[in-house]
């Protein structure tokens, strides 16, 4: 429930009906299940790494630092914390569009929309931060309740979908199950700059990357050993199940373009011949709206298509709410113990500040403040479709850095591996660490290029630094392996008085 929690955020309401309308259904379940095979062979890889012996508290970085050393562990702490900062944000903004859209439809304004969003961004963050730091004895139970609040508006809106449209849905663009809509939905129609296949690609991705929830609180679970593979594998399956149903329902009934005009029907005096656009066909004619890109509903235009659609949209936007709060709440929490474990380990200086512990549970309250502050800066941005791609870089930099881990742990044959999780394969694992490099690199090669420069950053430190700690790490097996080849490789030199040594 937590991975599924955190996997379904903000996107899944309020993009994935437009990310449909710009790929088409075909091209957006392309995008899903390569998402989904991307996080799948993560999600192997964490849960071999995750049954190779004791998981403490640390979630991600514990897994890979105490497999790969520190010299990739402590990079990768960094990087996957600062990503679940920023994640904080994306889930925020996309509570604050939600509000914000419900206060313009009913005619309340307080600045603009833009500084509308940053003014509750910054409320709602500042209010998670009051929870998560009061005590988390209670958070499990809330996000049980966020859990049957999204399943009823699920319901809800395939309710929606059944019903007969009325004459207020049909001028949005809401005709019901139609075969043709779906025929005319299947093929792309790429619009403005994000307009390509990676651009929607990078948009959709954050949706996907919820299934360290679990890992994340490994020290908190009974069995990690058991919980972590089958909670994780299960929260990918439901949830890729779950993209594909919403995206081929909502593009078998809605158009692309609607001017939400209950005056714009075809009249029975007029002939259909110079009407545009599918809805022509329905009896409605968008054509102006059309003609001059000033259409406001749709599904290429309208971002609540999916409350509209519904049998009662107040349900869709109580799934909104519990679906961003929660992943939101998720982030806020996940990060700052990701955070304080590195802090901890003292691989670098200057942060141990943070890593200090308070009560009975080490609760890291100054943690919580550094993400609380990058959380606010993200925010400020106030816009979803340039957060989402960040995020994107920073998790596939962590992906490939998760599956390279256990790839690494395979191949040295150390004594120490032995996952009693059976079910993965270093090969795969290889695979996956390759495609998340270049997807990176397709989705946006500068900001890939930063991500790395930040990895080399940190690594070249860490080996120079030498810090003192040893994890019994795959690359110190690696160098024994090494050492015993060319030991064994010097049985077949032949002796010779040049290098008699």
């Amino acid at each position: 429930i937590r991975c599924m929690l955190n996997i379904w955020g903000v996107i899944l309401y309020l993009r994935l009906p437009w990310i449909t309308a710009q790929a088409g259904i075909g091209l957006t379940w392309v995008i899903i299940l390569l998402s989904s095979c991307i996080t799948g062979i993560t999600g192997l890889s964490t849960s071999a790494i995750a049954t190779n012996g004791k998981v403490k508290k640390g979630g991600t970085y514990f897994l890979i630092s105490r497999s790969l050393g520190p010299e990739l562990g402590g990079s990768i702490g960094l990087i996957f914390a600062f990503a679940n900062a920023v994640a904080v944000a994306m889930h925020t903004v996309g509570f604050a569009e939600t509000v914000t859209d419900i206060m313009r439809e009913n005619g309340a304004v307080m600045v603009d929309r833009t500084n509308d969003i940053r003014i509750i961004g910054i409320i709602t963050v500042t209010c998670l931060l009051g929870i998560s730091m009061a005590g988390m004895a209670w958070e499990s139970k809330a996000q049980v309740l966020f859990f049957l609040v999204i399943m009823v508006s699920f319901a809800s809106y395939i309710v929606g979908t059944i019903i007969p449209a009325s004459p207020q849905k049909q001028a949005k663009g809401f005709f019901s199950y139609k075969a043709d809509i779906f025929a005319v939905n299947f093929t792309p129609n790429w619009r403005g700059q994000e307009g390509s296949f990676f651009g929607m690609f990078s948009i959709f991705f954050p949706s996907a990357t919820g299934i360290l929830a679990g890992a994340n609180i490994s020290g908190d679970l009974k069995n990690p050993a058991v919980a972590i593979p089958r909670g994780t594998l299960m929260a990918i399956f439901w949830t890729t199940f779950s993209y594909i149903i919403i995206s081929a329902t909502i593009g078998a009934c809605m158009v692309r373009d609607a001017s939400g005009l209950l005056n714009d029907t075809l009249s029975a005096s007029l002939s259909s011949e110079g009407c545009v656009g599918l809805a022509c066909q329905y009896g409605w004619d968008f054509t102006e709206c059309i003609n001059n890109n000033t259409c406001a509903y749709g599904i290429s235009n309208y971002y609540q298509s999916m409350s509209m659609v519904s049998a009662f949209s107040p349900l869709i936007t109580a799934g909104i709410f519990g679906a961003t709060l929660s992943s939101a709440l998720a982030c806020l929490v996940s990060a700052p113990k990701v955070f304080q474990c590195l802090c901890k380990d003292k691989l670098y200086p200057l942060i141990g500040f943070f890593g200090k512990g308070y009560g009975k549970n080490e609760e890291p309250l100054r943690s919580y403040l550094l993400t609380y502050i990058i959380a606010a800066c993200f925010i400020l941005i106030a816009e979803l479709n340039t957060i989402a791609p960040i995020i994107s870089n920073f998790f596939l930099c962590s992906y490939s850095l998760i599956n390279f881990s256990c790839f690494h742990a395979s191949i040295t044959n150390s004594p120490g591996w032995r996952p009693s999780f059976r079910f993965y394969s270093k090969w795969l694992s290889l695979l996956g660490a390759v495609c998340c490099m270049v997807i990176m690199f397709l989705l946006n090669w500068w900001a890939a290029l930063i991500a790395f420069g930040i990895v080399l950053v940190l690594l070249g430190y860490t080996l120079y630094r030498k810090p003192a700690v040893n994890w019994g790490s795959s690359v110190q097996a690696s160098s024994y392996n090494m050492a015993l080849n060319q030991c064994v490789g010097l049985n077949h030199v032949e002796d010779h008085v040049k290098n008699y040594r």
